[in-house]
């Protein structure tokens, strides 16, 4: 069973690989996430009616999803940045150092091709990383 923020065809696949039930997202309503716990428990499946057309498009698509290029820190990163957490924030946050959020925020530049923070921050309201 997943609660996630997270509705992008790309994380919904991927939980379905790994084995998972039911995926419910944060912003759904509490009965949601009842009728989803009383599905799992039954031994069915449960998806969030918003994640449920990302498993749609998967299956149209032949079941291929884009590689996600950024590693699990690396998304974590990218979502506080996109809260407008400065680097000091960020490191705190993670229990890392501030140059180890600082490379962090390279790599994930690097990777997206992406030059600026706006940018960043673009990227993860599409990617559901963050709302608006």
């Amino acid at each position: 069973m997943m609660l996630t923020m997270h509705a992008d065809e790309a994380y919904v696949t991927e939980a379905l690989r790994c084995g998972v039930l039911g995926y419910v997202l944060k912003s759904e309503a509490t009965e949601d996430l009842i009728r989803a716990l009383n599905e799992v428990k039954e031994g069915r499946a449960y998806l969030s009616p918003r994640v449920s057309r990302a498993v749609v498009d998967a299956v149209r698509n032949g079941g291929a999803t884009p590689k996600d290029p950024l590693t699990p820190r690396e998304r974590q990163v990218l979502q506080l940045v996109a809260e407008g957490l400065p680097t000091k924030a960020i490191a705190a946050t993670l229990a890392i150092s501030a140059k180890t959020a600082e490379t962090h925020r390279g790599a994930i530049m690097r990777k997206l091709d992406i030059h600026d923070m706006a940018g960043l921050v673009r990227y993860a309201l599409r990617n559901g990383l963050t709302q608006p």
